[in-house]
């Protein structure tokens, strides 16, 4: 009965910080997804005037309540001298149909994904970019779950993101605790390398596991996490982006 009551007392301070962010209003639940906004946030490099190649990762909150725990996650890829971006993402419903569930599509890159503002995860120029995108092309043919979605604890499109990160070391890519199903590995692995490179991770099923990195340590519990980034020093905590420290 102790650990019942310590296990479910345990979820609930999980949950603290979903659970504020549907009270607060941080996390929209009166929109309709054929209204809500899908246009350009306007924070994408315009490339008209950035000829370079560029990479860039995106995330922005998932639509109505599921925001309040996670975010929906894509990349955007520009060769040089390109006219637009193409953008990869995976798709749930797509999978639903028989389709496949990596979409790849000219688009805005910065694009709101049904009302919620995206942000930047990551941002590579130039030549690292270039020598990038071949890279990033061959992985999203070989992404293993094209045929499978599932919200959670995953595969899906967090999963997808995590999946390019682990394999494109430069991009750097430390994805945030709201990124649920970023935990689910490929194929039967249980130990692997960080997305933000420089660290392991161990994970099962995307369900319990702990991230070791010279950036951070992070636990997971049932896809909710929790940890300490090192610098800038910073608590991450299940429903919110890093919460500075110091």
């Amino acid at each position: 009965m102790k650990w019942l009551l310590l296990a479910s007392l345990s979820i609930l301070i999980l949950c603290i910080g979903p659970l504020l962010n549907l009270f607060n209003g941080e996390v929209r639940m009166d929109q309709d997804w054929r209204s809500a906004a899908r246009d350009s946030s306007g924070i994408a490099p315009d490339p008209a005037e950035h000829p370079e190649a560029i990479v860039q990762v995106y995330a922005a909150r998932a639509f109505s309540w599921r925001g309040a725990f996670a975010v929906h996650t894509w990349l955007a890829l520009k060769p040089r001298d390109a006219s637009d971006y193409t953008v990869h993402e995976v798709i749930g419903w797509y999978a639903r149909h028989g389709g496949n569930t990596v979409l790849s599509h000219a688009s805005a890159p910065d694009r709101h994904w049904y009302g919620q503002r995206a942000h930047v995860l990551a941002d590579l120029r130039g030549a690292t970019a270039a020598a990038a995108i071949p890279k990033i092309e061959a992985l999203i043919e070989t992404y293993p779950y094209n045929d499978r979605y599932v919200m959670w604890p995953g595969p899906n499109s967090n999963t997808f993101t995590a999946y390019i990160g682990r394999r494109v070391p430069e991009l750097r890519l430390d994805l945030p605790t709201t990124a649920i199903g970023k935990d689910y590995l490929a194929g039967d692995a249980w130990w692997v390398p960080t997305t933000a490179g420089h660290g392991w991770q161990f994970s099962m099923f995307g369900l319990l596991g702990v991230s070791l990195a010279s950036h951070g340590v992070e636990f997971n519990l049932l896809s909710l996490n929790f940890g300490l980034n090192f610098n800038p020093l910073a608590l991450r905590v299940p429903g919110k982006w890093a919460i500075r420290l110091w």
